[in-house]
């Protein structure tokens, strides 16, 4: 299976799609994150789930929780528990000011891709609000409402030729 891949040097692994439909996306930013070996492999395999994943700022860390990342199949006894936490890796003012936010402003963090730039895995985390169910309704009638107008214009295009 083909992966984005753009000119800047990046390639996109997985995209959270859920985090775009369960919350309201204020703000992104770039983190790294502290993985093994086997667990970079099964990576570059697409073999990788952050579905309920999410992060929080644990003493002055940031820690990226339930992302499951598949065992490598040649890896062994060098895998490790595919549900582990995982530390991301920012500077101290960055996360100073996410743990601020999270706790001040009713905030949480999630992430939304992962990918790969220039060889190092990278995860967009993204500062979020939760929608409420409406919000979710309102969006998906929005959603639909585009697909029609894009049908019609389309067959319209079509009908002219």
């Amino acid at each position: 299976m083909e992966r984005n891949k753009s000119t800047s040097g990046t390639k996109l692994i997985v995209e959270n799609r859920k985090a775009y439909h369960d919350y309201h996306i204020l703000e992104r930013l770039e983190a790294g994150i502290e993985l093994t070996g086997t667990e970079v492999k099964s990576l570059r395999q697409g073999r990788v789930n952050m579905g309920d994943s999410y992060a929080a700022v644990v003493n002055g860390e940031l820690w990226l929780y339930a992302m499951h990342i598949s065992p490598y199949e040649q890896g062994n006894r060098f895998n490790k528990d595919p549900m582990r936490t995982r530390r991301l890796l920012m500077h101290k003012s960055e996360i100073l000011r996410l743990y601020g936010q999270s706790r001040t402003e009713g905030l949480t963090l999630v992430p939304t891709k992962l990918y790969f730039k220039h060889g190092r895995v990278k995860v967009e985390i993204g500062i979020a609000k939760g929608k409420k169910n409406y919000d979710k309704r309102d969006d998906e009638a929005r959603k639909q409402a585009s697909r029609e107008i894009d049908r019609h214009l389309k067959n319209r295009r079509h009908s002219e030729d």
